[in-house]
């Protein structure tokens, strides 16, 4: 949808009952809890939906929280709604739900590097020795004339977030930015301190983001789904190349998310899906004199909502593609599935190749606006069982998804038979198959 952009909450967003409704009555969102269980070794599920709050504030539990709840959102979001977005964006740990939810960072990689991230967080500033506080109704030149006021060499107040022209973040040691806070009410400012356990984006940072790009080093970046924005540019990722560096300096830089509202309304874009808790991106949106109508995406009523306001759409886009592209769904139903295999080598060979050989298939068909030939699409499938097998996918679950890509792309009499037989049948093992 040419003028839909998907945006993604950071922390301060986090509440304790967030993701019930959608756990309750989506299977898929169930899931993605239940794989980030799996791969942290702690119940996520339970500290977003019944946990203590101020286990869930502690930055090391928020982010991984955060993080699996707009992806499970977004899947969910990807299976009622079904619209492509023409850009996303995310603000600060929403950066990573973005880059996850585009393909750019798999969703086992992203849970377990954002778990990292605030754990380097949380040493690099010990708690209780800084501070975030959000000031409105002040222009960014006295915000940074009275964060200067009060700094000295090694300690300091500065701006962490621009979030909208009078709605700007300072973040830094803790005594630092109360002076300022205090300085700046007098000055009429209305102040908020933010519900978070380090000053994020600030010089403190800057120790905590040595260790991530030591840890950013060791992954994989796919391609781009959709352009996302950075929030240290408020320009598009131009390349996968640029995450290590991109995501590392976003941890000591301002979050220049004022900029990207305004990049996002040069291209087009007028409607927004705010993927995760709360609408707190939805209601900055007023502060930006955006025109943007922003709707959140997290409770049954907030689904129900979106789908209707944008029926049109949606009924266009499946018209559109009233055989919806089995690539494209074995593409979404590979990274929806849930893993139960950890050993990186396998998951590298039977996972993450197959998975490529997929994308390209589906890259080669975007460049020439093509529905797949009966080929591209028995190889897609049978690139899929390789990754079903190398998760550890139950057999019941496989023929579940199988079933759902063959009904939703209106292939059922084609291609039945072939997933029967060749594929089921055979558990992908099958020497002599060949694809005609």
């Amino acid at each position: 949808m040419k003028n839909l952009a998907l945006i993604f909450p950071g922390q301060g967003s986090q509440y304790v009952g967030m993701g019930k409704e959608l756990v309750k009555h989506y299977y898929i969102a169930r899931s993605v809890f239940e794989e980030a269980n799996d791969v942290l070794n702690m119940d996520v599920k339970k500290l977003c939906i019944e946990g203590d709050m101020q286990e869930l504030t502690k930055t090391e539990n928020t982010q991984p929280a955060l993080l699996a709840l707009s992806v499970a959102a977004y899947r969910v979001f990807e299976d009622e709604v079904g619209l492509q977005p023409a850009y996303a964006a995310g603000h600060s740990l929403g950066e990573f739900s973005a880059l996850t939810c585009a393909g750019v960072i798999s969703f086992t990689d992203a849970i377990q590097l954002v778990r990292k991230r605030g754990l380097f967080m949380k040493e690099a500033a010990a708690e209780g020795h800084g501070l975030m506080c959000a000031v409105i109704g002040m222009s960014k030149e006295e915000i940074e004339d009275v964060c200067n006021q009060v700094s000295t060499t090694e300690h300091f107040a500065v701006i962490s977030n621009y979030n909208a022209p009078e709605q700007i973040v300072i973040s830094g040691h803790r005594k630092q930015v109360q002076k300022a806070a205090d300085l700046l009410k007098q000055k009429g400012a209305q102040l908020s301190v933010l519900k978070v356990s380090a000053p994020f984006h600030s010089p403190l940072m800057r120790s905590a983001a040595i260790k991530l790009e030591m840890e950013l080093k060791k992954y994989h970046y796919g391609t781009f789904k959709w352009p996302i924005l950075s929030n240290v540019t408020a320009q598009p990722y131009s390349n996968p190349k640029d995450v290590i560096g991109n995501l590392t300096t976003q941890m000591f830089s301002p979050v220049k998310w004022d900029e990207s509202v305004l990049y996002l309304s040069q291209q087009g874009i007028d409607t927004a899906i705010e993927v995760g808790p709360k609408k707190i991106l939805t209601n900055l949106m007023r502060y930006n004199d955006s025109p943007f109508i922003s709707y959140p995406f997290e409770k049954l009523l907030d689904i129900q909502k979106v789908k209707q306001e944008l029926e049109t759409d949606i009924e266009k886009e499946k018209s559109s593609k009233k055989v919806k592209n089995v690539v494209t769904k074995c593409l979404a139903v590979a990274v929806c599935t849930r893993n139960r295999n950890w050993d990186q080598t396998l998951y590298e060979e039977g996972v993450i190749k197959p998975y490529k050989k997929i994308q390209q298939i589906q890259d080669e068909l975007d460049e020439t606006g093509e529905l797949p030939n009966l080929k591209q699409m028995k190889e897609a499938l049978f690139l899929l069982k390789q990754i079903f097998d190398t998760k550890e996918t139950p057999m019941e679950e496989q023929v579940e998804r199988y079933h759902e890509i063959l009904q939703d792309s209106g292939t059922e009499l084609l291609l039945n038979e072939f997933v029967q037989t060749s594929i089921i049948h055979f558990g992908g093992e099958n020497v002599g198959f060949q694809l005609n």
